[in-house]
């Protein structure tokens, strides 16, 4: 390994980037303090907002695999149609548990009417 560079395991690279945000520092400075290119810690915050905290676990080094094209430790990308689909999907159901909720909050409510008159 050349001089200055150093490997970080998963653990400490969840630690930097939970630091990075809690105490609000900029990349340059976190840069500076660990040795670390500011690029790298922008690409470790991108799995961990984009894979979450686990993918950084992950070993990443190495090459693609030739099969499906996706890297060591990385989830294959879905197909544009499969991923449409589950969006649209998502949205159904977000739309279906907004009308559930309102028609519980709407019987609920006609509960309520109910004892009072009686």
């Amino acid at each position: 390994m050349p001089k200055g560079q150093r490997k970080y395991n998963g653990t400490q690279k969840v630690e930097i980037i939970k630091r990075i945000h809690r105490e609000n520092l900029s990349f340059k400075g976190a840069s500076r303090e660990y040795g670390i290119s500011d690029r790298t810690l922008r690409d470790w915050e991108r799995i961990y907002w984009e894979e979450g905290e686990e993918a950084l676990l992950l070993e990443r080094r190495g090459r693609a695999c030739a099969a499906s094209g996706t890297q060591k430790g990385r989830k294959p990308k879905l197909d544009k149609q499969v991923e449409e689909d589950l969006i649209a999907e998502n949205q159904r159901l977000r739309m279906e548990i907004d009308y559930l909720k309102k028609l519980n909050a709407l019987v609920l409510e006609e509960e309520r009417q109910n004892r009072e008159h009686k």
